[in-house]
C-alpha cells in the first residue's frame, strides 16, 4: 500500500460567491462540486491539476479568520502560523510563467509579494537574482478569505 498523491485540501471561506468568483476567474480552476450539507453549509471543489481539488468549507456562522493563529498574518513580517494551522499552500506551475502569473493576480487587484522570489541556500534565504544555486522560484498572494498563497 501508497500513497498515491493529495486529493484535496479543504479550506473554511468567509463568501461562497467572492471565493468561487476568485478561484475560477483570477486562478482558472473549474468549479467541480458542491455539496449542501445537512448543518445548512457547503462544501465545494476547485480542480487545481494533476487530479487534486482544492476545496472549500463555508457556513453562513462560521467563526471568523484568526490572522496570526490559523494562518498568515502579514508575510514575510509576521508569517508564523499556531501548529496544526495551514501556513500555505504552494500550486506548481511553469517557473517561465511565474512573471505572468505575479502580473496577472496584480492586475485583478490581488494582494502579491512584490516581487518573484528566488530561495536559495544562502544566510537570507533568498536572492535578489535567479543563479544556478536557487532550488524554488515562488509568487506569495493571498486569496479573499486572507489565505496565503503560493505558486512555485
Amino acid at each position: 500500500m501508497a500513497i498515491a498523491g493529495v486529493n484535496h485540501l479543504a479550506l473554511v471561506c468567509r463568501d461562497m460567491a467572492e471565493t468561487t468568483r476568485f478561484y475560477t476567474e483570477v486562478m482558472g480552476m473549474p468549479l467541480i462540486k458542491t455539496v449542501q450539507l445537512p448543518d445548512g453549509g457547503q462544501h465545494f471543489f476547485f480542480d487545481c491539476g494533476g487530479g487534486s481539488s482544492l476545496a472549500f468549507f463555508w457556513w453562513a456562522d462560521g467563526p471568523p479568520a484568526a490572522p496570526g493563529i490559523a494562518s498568515v498574518k502579514a508575510f514575510p513580517l509576521e508569517s508564523r502560523t499556531a501548529v496544526g494551522s495551514m501556513n500555505h499552500i504552494a500550486f506548481s506551475v511553469p517557473e517561465d510563467e511565474l512573471e505572468a502569473w505575479h502580473q496577472k493576480l496584480v492586475d485583478a487587484g490581488v494582494e502579491t509579494f512584490p516581487m518573484v522570489v528566488n530561495h536559495d541556500d544562502s544566510e537570507m534565504g533568498v536572492a535578489r537574482k535567479n543563479h544556478e544555486g536557487v532550488f524554488v522560484r515562488s509568487v506569495y498572494f493571498t486569496d479573499p478569505n486572507g489565505i496565503m498563497m503560493e505558486l512555485a
